[in-house]
Order: structure tokens, then C-alpha cells, then sequence
């Protein structure tokens, strides 16, 4: 049963249970959305993400949603996704009420086949936050490109009568802005974008965007073998590593084999032009790994399977009963476009101005609140005269286009991929102010001075900290203990040692084996003998096996053990 009550701020949700005892355990959360407006949910201590997840879809009328995801900040400031198959309390590690932010966690490979402009409008907003947060990093007429698209979709066409020459000023798009790329941005929107309506401008801006090599790519800090710092990310193309300004590594999903990781350390084993590639990175704590890990193992199953029911359960170790064990359980990238393709649904063409009963999530989330801080506000009569401006047959002509450009770009990436595996993606280096603490933060958690950093800053004074020094001088130690211990292994005085040890553990199996039987046979022949009415002995005792058994051994084996108790029992009695 769902209750609702609605102030002008948010939106309150109840999930109750049938226990009316279970109500007083009730659990305050608030979801902060794509737009940063807020839900504000009470649910049970036993409620699953997955009725948070489908929440939040409610509230936008949301179809496609296996795109999206629910992430959350432990007090250690380690990010997580939120597990749908358990419970929140179990996974939120800090104090009530819980914070949380409504995010893309699989970016579409292709946005063109997203069937609903809704979806392609909440992506378009991750990807707005992307580029302001620097993580998705791109040459420099990449980047004038992104964010005039941004600026047609939120300003419409360019008016000298309305808008003054420093009109981008407005605009935060980037996390550095320069006077030559604000200058080329309004070239761009001046004339290029001239005439595209606001849902036009965010395709535009979705397909450049998924061209880039940091599309989609959550980035991951830590250190490679080297001790250079390093950006780890997962693609509907693969897994790929940033190092400055260059892509050093791309594996695509059919060359990943498996990815797995212990304590601080993270593996991803593969093959390179038909050779065995295994490469290693080091993060920063233990939870940081694990959490890298899981992500690995999510992408790699969503983007690689066809099917769900291929995915399998997999360790983070190749030693039998040790390591964490995780399975993703949601549905892949395939099954995903396939079902987005059944829906039947209109969708809504002008969202504002001809809002419809299944648009509704889409109309409401426009006009609530600002799209995001960076927009100025737009009155109805402008929106009507950007409106009024757009044609179907330009629009149709502008998707061909684009369509036609991504057959080439997609044919030029493959070339470029095969040529070489390191790629130059910008000129200045990759280094998002948010890969270490997801936007925004409470202030009441003291993050926000974490924002704006580097994670390569914050990761050079974490190493430089004496403690930290110590720490990884302990783990170097216990590295050459275990490399000795292998070496130990292989040494012939220890083969004698080994034998020993696996011949004392078979004769330990052996004895427990033994030991067992003596103790249930008996019992289970006591049981079948007996007159207890229980329907599965009953079954067994009517078999002709059992009967034989019975009459054939069993009797006479009670016969001789009477017989030999009772002369025991004369002899007692006698003397």
C-alpha cells in the first residue's frame, strides 16, 4: 500500500507492511534526483532497494529503467550502488536518515534506440552533470559542441534582442571555462544548432556525447604498478584505463576473461592480441577495491551477455570457499533495447506545451524546479516561440544526419582502435573533481571540501601520510612472505612435507566417513524395524529389497543376539 503525501518541496512515500507492530521500525531516506530535487521516503526496516528503485521510476513514469540506479556514501566516504535484492537498512552503514542519489549506472551504447524521450531526457542530464564534473573529458571542439547542445536545449535560438553577448557567462557547463571555449560555444549555437527544439538539442548532444572515449565511464582512482595514478572505467565497448590525457588501455568485453581482486589490490586478466594480458592496480583501501570489483563483474554482464539467464555467479578469488561472491541480477543490455521496443506508449512529442496522461512524469519534472543549477529560467512564451520554430521535417532531416555521422564515426573508431591502443582524448589531463565522493554531499557529512579536488591530489596526500607509508610497508612485507612461501612450495625438501600433509588429510576423511556410517546405519535400521507410521519408512519397508533384507538377515541376526544374551543371562543368574 502506498500513501502520499504531497508539500511543494517533495514528495513523501510510505511502504507498510501488514504487521501493524512493524510501523514504529520505520526508516527515513531521501533520494535526490537527476535535477537535484528530492523524494523523501519513510519505508520498513525489511523494505528491498528494488522498491526504492521502482519509487523513484513511479514518480518520473519511468519505463526504461534497467539504465538506472540508486547510489549511496558510507561514513568512509566509499561510494555503493544500491543492491535491489537486499534490504536498505542491511546496506546503508551511516546514521538516519538516509541520503541517496537516483542515478545512470548503465549508459545506452546506442541513444538513438532509447524509445522514449523521457529516458533520453534523464540521460541527457547525467551527461550534464558528467561534463561539469569533468568525467566526461573530451577534445576542446567536442566540448564547444556539448555545450552549445546544452544551451539550445535550455536558452532555444540565439536572439540578439533578448540575450546579451555575454550570455554564456550564465552557463557553469565545465569545470574550467575559457573565454576561447565560451567564444566557440556561441558560434556553435549562433548558427549550427539554430532551429532545433530542446528534445532535438539533447539528442544532438547524446549522440556526440557517446562517440567520446569517457562516455559513460565512472571513473575509478588508484595506482598502477608503477605507482602512477590512474582512472579505471567500464564502457559498453569495455574496460578502459586513463592515465593524463590518454587512453592507455581498452579491452573490449570479448577479450576480458575475468576480473578479481584481493585486499588492495585489483586484477583484470584478459587477452591482447592472442596473448594472455593480466593486469594489476592498487587502490586505495579494501572497500574501494571490492567496491571496483562489483562494478566490474555489473558492466561486464550487462553489456557482454545476450541473455540474463547466462550470467553466473563468480569469486573474486580462483581458490575454492575463499573470497567474496557476487551475481548480477538484473536483465542485459540486449534484453533492455528488446523490451524498449515493445513498449506501446505514445511518446510525448511536446512535453510542455502538449502534455498527455503518460507524459505526465516528464511534464512534471520540467516545470517543477530548474532542470539543473546551471539553467535560467524560461517563461511559457518563450518556450512557445522555441516551440513554434521547429518543423517534423527538419527534425527527420537532423536525425538522418546524425545517423549517417555515426555510421562514420563508429567505422572511424574501429580503425582507430585497431591501429594503437593508446589514444589521446583531450589536451589536458583526465582528472574529474568527482570521482571520489558522488555530487552532492550533505554538508553535515563534511565532503563538500572533496568536491573540487583531485583524486589524484587527495591520492598523493594519502600516500604522503606516515601512516599510509606504514600500512603499505606491512603490505610489501606480507607480499615477499607470500611469494616466499610459494617459492617454499616448490622446493624439493618441501614435496615430502606436502605428501605428508595430503595423506594425513585423506586418513582424516577416511575416519570421519567411517565414523559417520557406524552411527547412522544403525540408526536408520533401528528407525525402518520400528513402528513408527511415518509415510517415507513406510515406503522403504514395503520394497522388495527391504523385505528380503528383513527376512534373510535381519531376523536371524536377532535370533542369534537373543539367543546369545539369554545364555548370558542364565550364566549371571546361575552363579
Amino acid at each position: 500500500m502506498l500513501c502520499y503525501a504531497e508539500p511543494r518541496a517533495m514528495k513523501m512515500l510510505r511502504f507498510r507492511s501488514p504487521s501493524v507492530s512493524s510501523l514504529a521500525q520505520e526508516v527515513q531516506c531521501t533520494v535526490r534526483l537527476l535535477d537535484d530535487s528530492e523524494i523523501a521516503c519513510s519505508i520498513q526496516r525489511d523494505t528491498k532497494g528494488q522498491f526504492l528503485l521502482d519509487h523513484v521510476c513511479n514518480h518520473y513514469s519511468l519505463l526504461e529503467k534497467d539504465y538506472f540506479g540508486i547510489r549511496y556514501v558510507d561514513p568512509e566516504k566509499q561510494r555503493h550502488w544500491l543492491d535491489p535484492s537486499k534490504p536498505v537498512v542491511k546496506q546503508m552503514k551511516c546514521q538516519q536518515p538516509y541520503t541517496m542519489c537516483f542515478r545512470v549506472k548503465f549508459y545506452p551504447q546506442e541513444p538513438i534506440k532509447i524509445k522514449e524521450e523521457l529516458t533520453r531526457y534523464l540521460l541527457y542530464l547525467q551527461l550534464k552533470r558528467d561534463v561539469y564534473h569533468g568525467r566526461l573529458l573530451c577534445p576542446f571542439t567536442d566540448a564547444a559542441y556539448l555545450g552549445a547542445c546544452i544551451v539550445q536545449a535550455e536558452l532555444g535560438d540565439y536572439d540578439p534582442e533578448e540575450h546579451p553577448a555575454d550570455y554564456i557567462s550564465d552557463f557553469k557547463l565545465f569545470p574550467k571555462q575559457s573565454l576561447k571555449l565560451d567564444s566557440k560555444i556561441m558560434e556553435i549555437h549562433q548558427n549550427e544548432l539554430r532551429g532545433q527544439c530542446p528534445a532535438l538539442a539533447e539528442l544532438s548532444l547524446l549522440q556526440r556525447a557517446h562517440t567520446l572515449d569517457t562516455y559513460g565511464v565512472d571513473p575509478h582512482p588508484c595506482k598502477d604498478f608503477t605507482g602512477s595514478t590512474a582512472f579505471l572505467g567500464f564502457t559498453a565497448r569495455g574496460f578502459v584505463v586513463f592515465q593524463g590525457n590518454k587512453r592507455i588501455h581498452l579491452l573490449k568485453w570479448a577479450d576480458v576473461s575475468k576480473f578479481k581482486f584481493e585486499g588492495k589490490t585489483f586484477y583484470v586478466i584478459g587477452v591482447q592480441r592472442e596473448k594472455k594480458l593480466v593486469l594489476t592496480f592498487h587502490t586505495s583501501t579494501p572497500a574501494s577495491c571490492k567496491h571496483l570489483w562489483k562494478c566490474a563483474v555489473e558492466n561486464q554482464a550487462f553489456y557482454k551477455c545476450a541473455k540474463s539467464s547466462q550470467i553466473k555467479t563468480v569469486s573474486s578469488s580462483s581458490i575454492i570457499f575463499k573470497g567474496s561472491r557476487f551475481r548480477y541480477s538484473g536483465r542485459v543490455a540486449k534484453e533492455v533495447i528488446e523490451a524498449s521496443s515493445k513498449i506501446q506508449r505514445d511518446p510525448p512529442l511536446s512535453v510542455i506545451t502538449q502534455p498527455t496522461v503518460h507524459s505526465a512524469g516528464l511534464s512534471a519534472l520540467k516545470d517543477s524546479v530548474h532542470l539543473s543549477p546551471l539553467k535560467p529560467s524560461v517563461t511559457s512564451e518563450e518556450v512557445e516561440v522555441r516551440e513554434n520554430h521547429v518543423q517534423e521535417r527538419r527534425e527527420d532531416e537532423a536525425v538522418n544526419r546524425m545517423k549517417a555521422d555515426e555510421e562514420r564515426r563508429e567505422i572511424h573508431v574501429d580503425h582507430e582502435d585497431e591501429a594503437c591502443a593508446a589514444l589521446t582524448i583531450s589536451d589536458t589531463e583526465y582528472s574529474p573533481c568527482a570521482s571520489v565522493v558522488p555530487t552532492p554531499v550533505e554538508e553535515s557529512q563534511g565532503g563538500l571540501n572533496l568536491l573540487f579536488q583531485s583524486p589524484a591530489r587527495l591520492l598523493k596526500e594519502l600516500h604522503a601520510d606516515p601512516e599510509m607509508q606504514l600500512e603499505l610497508q606491512a603490505e610489501r612485507e606480507r607480499e615477499l612472505a607470500r611469494e616466499a612461501f610459494r617459492q617454499s612450495l616448490c622446493s624439493p625438501s618441501s614435496g615430502r612435507q606436502q605428501m605428508q600433509a595430503c595423506l594425513l588429510s585423506a586418513a582424516r576423511l577416511v575416519v570421519m566417513a567411517t565414523g559417520l556410517l557406524v552411527i547412522l546405519l544403525p540408526l536408520l535400521l533401528v528407525l525402518l524395524e520400528s513402528d513408527l507410521d511415518i509415510s517415507f519408512l513406510h515406503d522403504i519397508r514395503q520394497t522388495p529389497e527391504f523385505e528380503q533384507f528383513h527376512y534373510e538377515y535381519y531376523c536371524p541376526l536377532r535370533r542369534w543376539f537373543l539367543c546369545k544374551l539369554e545364555l548370558m543371562t542364565e550364566q549371571l543368574w546361575g552363579d
